[in-house]
């Protein structure tokens, strides 16, 4: 029996960093619109579903082909685990696959979650979009009073991470916030992405997230040079 497959667009109203940003406008558009068609052209899912705390962003959601789920402020804070939405938008469902398509990541195609999909299987838990790191992680510090210490515990008895090169440090890959997906199973254990998570390596503006202002204007020059770059609505 074929898996049933929904696509969650998780749009709060209470971004900080970018007001708005889940439908800021680019190139004419909400960004909600292009993580919405992309999910529909993917030919993946069964339902393509935001989960939003706002009417005025369900009304958009609505508009550009997507169902909608309102979720209670409590679970639209700053600071709520996704898990908390998640669990909500699947209540009283009977999807065996969620996938996660986060509107800051306009870039991300059909094409992108059909690569997805062919890395998600039994043998995993889920799929994560990652990025190797820029930063390393060896060599950054956290405030302790008057003075830092390691972020990471350091080896005893040799060279520390902060003192080294970064070849000679293991390879470190971040998430980045274009593309989840799971089984919904593991959704009643508390968890989005469970033990045995299988990456998948975004390519080229893939993972692209809009978190910051600038980011929004870099995203806005590169679709003016090349539409093409993002999903057809």
């Amino acid at each position: 029996m074929r898996s049933r497959a929904v696509a969650l667009i998780p749009a709060r109203a209470g971004s900080v960093r970018v007001p708005g940003k889940n439908v800021a406008p680019l190139r004419g558009h909400p960004l909600m619109a292009y993580s919405i068609a992309a999910a529909r052209a993917s030919g993946r899912f069964d339902a393509v579903v935001c989960s939003t705390d706002s009417e005025a962003f369900a009304e958009i959601a609505r508009r550009y082909g997507a169902g909608v789920v309102l979720r209670p402020a409590s679970m639209a804070g700053a600071t709520s685990p996704d898990i908390e939405w998640v669990r909500h938008a699947l209540d009283g469902t009977s999807y065996d696959v969620f996938s996660i398509l986060r509107p800051t990541s306009p870039f991300r195609t059909a094409a992108t979650i059909e690569r997805a999909f062919e890395l998600f299987g039994e043998r995993c838990d889920s799929v994560r979009a990652v990025r190797r790191v820029r930063e390393h992680p060896g060599k950054m510090w956290v405030r302790d009073g008057d003075y830092m210490r390691p972020l990471l515990p350091q080896p005893e008895g040799e060279v520390p991470t902060h003192s080294r090169q970064t070849a000679a440090l293991p390879e470190v890959w971040v998430q980045d916030s274009s593309l989840e997906i799971a089984w919904t199973r593991i959704v009643a254990d508390g968890e989005i992405a469970g033990r045995r998570v299988v990456p998948f390596f975004s390519e080229g503006l893939e993972g692209l997230s809009i978190d910051y202002p600038d980011d929004l204007e870099r995203a806005e020059r590169l679709v003016a040079a090349d539409p093409s770059l993002l999903p057809e609505l």
